[in-house]
């Protein structure tokens, strides 16, 4: 598909769903991928460099706004928002002194472009990454280094495996996507590994919905 031999690679999330999706579809097209959580410097001294990194780890609690603690607000932000900045921050610092460019690939959500009940707070930070992907492509493009971003729409996972074995809510989620069927991790993945390779190489700033056609409603 998209050849990446040579690359060194880290997906943040990685162990499950859509994390482990992309670094299998990394792995497959020859990249080295290493699966990271919450020490960035860490992960860079393992590899020593990076080329690709995949901002995948985040959190999706359900909570009515008025009912939303600051804790909590502040726990999401710290893991979807404030995780996307260290880890591009460190691994952008990396590719700009090894002038060779890299790929920074963010993942967003439809949540960024749709509002959802229960949702304020991971809605608010997935809309924050979208603009954060603009403004960091347009900094970084003088370094050759390309920063975009991916909006899944409904996917199974492991994360969404309960609410999805309610017979009910999947309907619900299949009425509303024109293919009539959730996502599946490796739907997210292709796109991800194209984002990673040289064929993207004149894409930047981007956000790539992958959503079976959710928001063209």
């Amino acid at each position: 598909m998209f050849e990446l031999h040579g690359k060194n690679a880290i997906v943040t999330g990685g162990a499950k769903g859509i994390g482990r999706g992309i670094a299998h579809a990394l792995v497959n097209q020859g990249a080295r991928v290493l699966l990271a959580d919450l020490d960035r410097r860490e992960c860079a001294e393992d590899f020593g460099s990076v080329d690709i990194l995949v901002n995948n780890a985040g959190i999706y609690p359900s909570r009515p706004f008025l009912q939303i603690t600051q804790r909590e607000w502040d726990r999401i932000v710290a893991v979807n928002l404030t995780g996307v900045f260290n880890f591009s921050q460190s691994a952008g610092a990396r590719m700009v002194k090894r002038k060779k460019g890299g790929k920074i690939v963010n993942i967003a959500s439809i949540a960024a472009l749709v509002g959802f009940n229960g949702l304020t707070h991971y809605c608010a930070t997935k809309g924050g990454i979208t603009g954060f992907t603009r403004a960091l492509a347009l900094e970084l493009a003088g370094q050759k280094i390309n920063v975009n971003a991916i909006a899944p729409g409904a996917i199974e996972t492991p994360g969404t495996a309960k609410m999805m074995s309610d017979a009910k809510v999947k309907a619900g989620f299949e009425q509303m996507v024109p293919w009539k069927r959730p996502g599946a991790p490796h739907d997210v993945a292709a796109a991800a590994a194209f984002l990673a390779s040289h064929e993207a190489d004149y894409v930047t700033g981007q956000t790539l919905v992958v959503d079976g056609g959710w928001t063209i409603q």
